[in-house]
Order: structure tokens, then sequence, then C-alpha cells
């Protein structure tokens, strides 16, 4: 019988298989060219858990109970004495869950969350923001994605937070459909919005067309 995959907080090492799941997720979403993140990118701006101490867990073990519900720090105290290796917050701009499969299956990465923490002002409370979900197609059909949501999940409660969020692209349904049967709601009224590239550069020289708001 099949041990359970493990997931634990990535560390240094761990940053070409970050970089390699980010390209098959942009491949997958027809944007391979767009991927500009890089080994040296990625070590500069990741948290990372400490190298030395990696721990990783089986999931329905009763430390997970315990890591979800023991304490209660604001989001932006250090997390390095975590049991379970988390990254300092300071460290970096987003933390990466990894999932492993079982040792008698190799033990390989194939699979990661990708997120951030951000805040609700009408609730005063912090969240999470899920950048990134991947699991590698051949892994997939196994629960895998479920359980590095319910992670990030566990995280949330754990610091108190009120709500975890991501964004999906429209055209992808089979996506749409999973997130759907884990609660998630879509967020129909709103509309997202983004200034990158010139336009960013631009905006912070003052060089767009004067508004008054």
């Amino acid at each position: 019988m099949s041990d359970r995959p493990k997931i634990h907080f990535a560390t240094r090492e761990d940053v070409p298989a970050i970089l390699g799941l980010i390209k098959e997720l942009a491949a997958y979403e027809n944007a391979a060219d767009s991927v500009q993140a890089t080994e040296a990118s990625l070590s500069l701006t990741l948290s990372f858990a400490p190298s030395k101490h990696r721990h990783s867990h089986s999931h329905g073990s009763s430390s997970d109970t315990n890591h979800a519900h023991n304490t209660k720090p604001p989001p932006d105290a250090p997390f390095s004495s975590s049991p379970h290796g988390q990254p300092t917050q300071a460290s970096g701009y987003a933390k990466t869950l990894l999932l492993r499969l079982p040792e008698d299956e190799g033990a390989d990465v194939v699979g990661m969350a990708l997120y951030f923490h951000n805040y609700s002002t009408w609730r005063a409370k912090p969240g999470i923001y899920l950048e990134d979900l991947f699991v590698q197609p051949k892994y997939r059909k196994r629960g895998y994605g479920t359980l590095l949501i319910q992670e990030l999940a566990k995280e949330v409660l754990r610091i108190d937070g009120g709500r975890l969020e991501w964004s999906c692209l429209k055209w992808n349904e089979p996506s749409l459909a999973f997130y759907r049967k884990l609660g998630a709601e879509e967020m129909t009224e709103w509309v997202g919005l983004r200034v990158d590239g010139d336009a960013l550069k631009k905006l912070a020289e003052g060089k767009v067309e004067a508004v008054n708001s």
C-alpha cells in the first residue's frame, strides 16, 4: 500500500523544482513565453523554510491539528520556530507549499501552492491569496490539489484569518468545476485590474493623464 504524499514548505534547495512547476503551469495556460522568473529571481523574492531542518508531514496526523489550532500569532510574526519549518515572514514576499510523492513512488515534487498574505479592511482580518496552484497532469485525480488547498485553509484559520482567495481563467472549466466543489464562490460582481510594464512605470513617474479622484 502506497504511503501518503507529503507537504512541506519549500527551502532554497527546492527553487529548481518551483521554477519547473511554474513553467509547466504557464505552458498549460498557453502562456509559456510569458514566464520571466529565474532561479535567481525566485531565490531573492520567495520565503523559504530553514534548509537544515526540513520538516514534512503526512495528512491526517495529529500534528496537522496542532499546527492548525494551537497558536494564532499575527501574520507578520516570524514563523521560523514552526514545528513544520515554516518560512520566516520577512524573508520574502510569498511562500510555497510543495507536495511530494510518497517515498515508494520516488518522493519527487509534483505539485505546489504558491501564496502570500492579503488583508480585509472591512473584517480587519488577514487572509491568504493563492497565486498559483499546480499539480502535474499525470498525478491529478488523486486528490493532491485538494490536499494543498486544505493546507492553506488550515493556515488561514491558524492566523485567525478571514478568507482564502484566488483567480482562475474563465476558459478553464475543469478547474472552475473543481473549485466550486470545494465551496468556492465566483466573484462575478468584481473586475480584476492590473497595471504593469510601461504603464506601471508611467504611473509611478506621474506621466499619465491627470484625473480628479
